[in-house]
């Protein structure tokens, strides 16, 4: 029998449509075939990108040169940009603005074939390392207010370049899907004096159907209302509403178990592309007790179409419970 289940963060709705029920094997995941040419994310072709805002490198070498670890680079086509003002204005019921923003490339390796299921657990943790860092630096800007960093790996989940590199962008508003989070999860709190994903870390750690995961800091589940197949939760156990404010003894454990993640879709899903993003607290926002910042993990399973851009439903073959059976069984 299909079930309607409700997310209890934003209220929701989502079809867990058990009679489509699909096992791993049943969703057809189109291998990438690599491009050969030119790669402007490589190392010695650091000329063909803008100069670099942040690098790690390896030894003392100079800016826009090879010998790094992690690069971050303006976007060469970007959605929004850092020059100029706002302007809002207004056209009768019609409100506008200038796109001022921020948009930047993580290029997360030196190493063209490289994913980030295959870095080591270092390099794992210097890639979030460059999230806290640009998050850091853009809140001095008092034109943003949030920013979202997210990745599209593959080409089916909207990769245009395979090097592997995530992406932040930086905005004037807060978006509508985090601000509903934000208010979903305010609103419990006024009710239950609780974080709403903290009490979700209890349940799921109590009666472990959902459960993917866990190690001293972290926990991955499936959430009980998931938009997409497969669809994985990255929480810290402690209360933190800002991912800059991440305890540096805490990057090692987060980039431990999201690597273990990635890997145990590799393996379940025969390498899926898919998308993350993390959510977290609007830049002039303080500590929240009602929020709680999680990585959201999607890979690309299904399609949108007509029904869910009509009614805001999702519809989601697999039940979140055999998904995170077969993400934990998996041997990684």
């Amino acid at each position: 029998m299909p079930e309607l289940r409700k997310d209890p963060i934003i209220g929701r709705w989502v079809i867990i449509s058990t009679d489509r029920g699909k096992r791993p094997h049943e969703f057809v995941v189109t291998q990438p075939v690599l491009k050969k040419g030119f790669c402007p994310f490589c190392p010695g072709n650091e000329k063909s990108t803008p100069p670099e805002i942040l690098a790690y490198r390896t030894k003392l070498s100079k800016p826009n040169t090879p010998d790094w670890k992690v690069r971050v680079v303006s976007n060469k086509f970007p959605a929004l940009k850092i020059e100029g003002d706002l302007e809002r204005a207004g056209d009768g019921v019609y409100d506008r603005m200038n796109g001022i923003g921020a948009h930047e490339v993580i290029i997360e390796s030196p190493d063209h074939n490289a994913t980030l299921s295959t870095l080591s657990t270092a390099q794992f943790e210097e890639v979030l390392w460059a999230y806290r860092d640009r998050i850091i630096d853009l809140k001095k800007d008092s034109r943003l207010r949030y920013i979202l960093i997210f990745k599209n790996h593959g080409e089916a989940a909207g990769a245009s370049l395979e090097h592997s590199h995530s992406q932040l962008i930086a905005l004037p508003i807060i978006p509508k899907r985090v601000a509903e989070e934000i208010d979903g999860s305010l609103e419990y709190f006024n009710y239950k004096e609780r974080c709403v994903i903290c009490d979700i870390i209890r349940q799921e750690l109590m009666q472990e159907v959902r459960l993917v995961t866990e190690n001293e800091d972290f926990v991955a589940v499936t959430p009980y209302a998931p938009k997409a197949p497969f669809e994985v939760w990255i929480l810290p156990k402690v209360h933190e509403s800002n991912f800059e404010n991440v305890q540096k003894h805490h990057f090692e454990t987060l980039s431990r178990l999201f690597s273990e993640v990635l890997k145990r879709m590799d393996k379940v899903l025969n390498y899926p592309p898919y998308n993350f993003i993390l959510h977290t607290t609007p830049l002039k926002d303080g500590g929240m007790q009602h929020y709680h910042w999680h990585f959201e993990i999607m890979p690309k399973l299904a399609k949108t179409a007509g029904f869910e851009w009509g009614s805001g439903f999702y519809i989601n073959p697999t039940p979140p419970e055999d998904a995170a059976s077969f993400l934990r069984e998996a041997k990684v």
